[in-house]
């Protein structure tokens, strides 16, 4: 059996699931493999995103007006 036909059947088999201790063993391991996007970012991107929320909080913005303006040619 694929591995689409595979996720399905686990799907019909959820859906009609009514024990809650294995619903909650699901939620758990589904919890455990999320992986949070700033975990997936390089060093160097966390330390832009960083900077330019640095940059939000001191005030150092272009307002949205300004930049779609400068930029309207190329949008």
């Amino acid at each position: 059996m694929d591995i689409q036909a595979e996720k399905l059947q686990l799907i019909e088999w959820l859906a009609g699931l009514n024990d809650a201790k294995v619903h909650n063993e699901f939620i758990a391991l589904k919890k455990k493999m999320e992986v949070d996007w700033w975990d997936r970012i390089s060093a160097e991107e966390r330390e832009e995103v960083e900077m330019g929320l640095s940059q939000a909080d001191k005030g150092e913005v272009t307002p949205h007006k300004e930049v779609m303006a400068k930029y309207k040619k190329w949008l």
